[in-house]
């Protein structure tokens, strides 16, 4: 059933544990203000609904049903957590093919070495430990039907979210004073620190293309006009 409207926006954010996620998604409430709804998978399944993360749980129905009527309701979305491709790829998929608007699909690629020194830096180093990281570990758990950005480890919170503002043509100026702010819709704004080797800004990969993909999966891009 189409859902949202022409105006509406929905990003979601993927990863695993410790990849930055919900600080993202939290940068971004913080740069768009009202009328961005925060969808979070953590906050539905293990406080509201105290779910564990199993195929066909209770969880995913209500991650979709709470973010198809935000959309309805005129609100733009982000949508964070790990959304295990082997769990939620079907309600991903139904999300991106339902919405009327225009939708963006990212994927925080961080190590497991790395998602495990940032965990020890969180307050939830105290509710799981590394042994817990490393079995929900799922290493590039890319969508197999939906084209995704890849974001790699090496990109600081401020070029991830000055990205993904520019992407879906959002100005950073809020969330980050003095940063320059000069693209449009659908443009990369390149500033922070530069990538290894010297090159600013973020490298993408999508996943290899499938019998049934969408036109345009499989490509693999860097910094410049995003096709979408």
């Amino acid at each position: 059933m189409p859902v949202g409207s022409d105006h509406t926006r929905l990003i979601v954010l993927r990863g695993n544990s410790g990849s930055g996620k919900s600080t993202v998604a939290m940068t971004l409430r913080g740069a768009y203000g009202r009328g961005l709804a925060w969808v979070s998978q953590d906050l539905i399944r293990r406080t509201v609904l105290m779910e564990k993360d199993r195929p066909g749980a209770p969880n995913i129905g209500l991650i979709d049903q709470v973010t198809r009527y935000a959309l309805d309701h005129g609100y733009h979305v982000v949508l964070d957590g790990i959304l295990d491709a082997g769990h939620y790829e079907p309600m991903l998929a139904g999300l991106g093919r339902d919405h009327r608007g225009r939708s963006w699909f990212y994927y925080l690629d961080v190590s497991l070495e790395e998602t495990l020194r940032r965990h020890g830096t969180r307050p939830q180093a105290a509710e799981f430990g590394p042994d817990d990281m490393r079995r929900w570990y799922r290493a590039g758990d890319l969508l197999a039907s939906v084209r995704e950005c890849v974001i790699e480890e090496t990109s600081t919170l401020r070029q991830t979210v000055d990205r993904i503002l520019a992407d879906t043509g959002r100005d950073l100026s809020s969330a980050f004073p003095g940063v320059r702010s000069a693209a449009g819709p659908g443009q990369l704004l390149l500033v922070g620190e530069p990538l290894p080797g010297g090159l600013p800004g973020h490298a993408q990969r999508v996943a290899d293309p499938g019998p049934g993909d969408a036109p345009g999966a499989g490509r693999s891009h860097r910094d410049g006009q995003l096709p979408l």
